[in-house]
């Protein structure tokens, strides 16, 4: 593959969508098959890339993961070892592996009331099907594990929609404020920037993959908190089911 491709993420206007039609535009020199458009979301903000399948006349091919490459506008699917890519040109479906990226989504969103619950810069952080993590810039203070836990009951009881809209680089620019992460960025440049909204919650630039309401989160606990450094504090959760 000579030059990048774009591909349209139709993850990023409906997270709910499983299945799509798409042509193969390239393969990279790692064998990872570049699409037209995808469902597949890949490796970003703490977010693990898809997997699943793509599936054509006369052949299929498991995807292991999906990552960006060359440029934000081209998605990578990563064939899983062994597997013979489509040729260009195809039309293929892919197929998300629904279940895995499910639990993903709901960790993302309950990450994000939990951003809300704790009010400090996060430093880090990790979305997992079983578990996820958010590391915070905390100097020298305690943090109430029973008291985040009731809070994170209580708004994902509450059954509030999770809603996204856009904003231009400009007005992110000018509401600094909006932007929690310490390490990663929201990407400018395209002009815009999307924005996850959960009313009297939570507000932040995140290009990730969440439920459409609070209560599809489920039942979590909050596990361990650890002392990460002198000021970072990390805050567990994990699914209770």
């Amino acid at each position: 593959m000579t030059q990048a491709t774009q591909c349209v993420p139709l993850f990023r206007d409906d997270a709910y969508q499983k299945t799509c039609a798409a042509t193969v535009v390239a393969i990279n020199d790692r064998g990872g098959v570049i699409l037209d458009q995808t469902v597949f979301y890949p490796t970003g903000g703490g977010q693990p890339g898809d997997c699943g399948q793509l599936t054509w006349d006369g052949g299929k091919a498991d995807v292991a993961t999906t990552v960006k490459g060359d440029t934000s506008d081209e998605i990578v699917h990563g064939l899983a070892e062994g597997e013979t890519p489509p040729a260009i040109g195809v039309v293929v479906e892919a197929s998300l592996d629904w279940a895995h990226r499910y639990r993903l989504m709901r960790m993302h969103t309950c990450l994000h009331l939990l951003s809300s619950i704790v009010p400090y810069p996060v430093t880090g952080g990790q979305v997992g099907v079983e578990k996820g993590r958010l590391d915070f810039d905390i100097p020298e203070a305690g943090l109430d594990k029973q008291q985040i836990g009731s809070e994170l009951d209580r708004l994902i009881k509450s059954d509030l929609e999770v809603a996204f809209r856009w904003i231009s680089d400009a007005e992110l620019e000018a509401q600094p404020n909006l932007v929690k992460t310490m390490s990663v960025k929201p990407p400018v440049g395209a002009g815009r920037v999307r924005l996850v909204e959960i009313p009297g919650a939570d507000l932040q630039p995140c290009g990730g993959t969440h439920v459409a309401r609070t209560s599809e989160i489920g039942d979590v606990e909050v596990g361990k908190i650890e002392k990460k450094g002198r000021q970072n504090r990390r805050v567990n959760i994990r699914f209770c089911a």
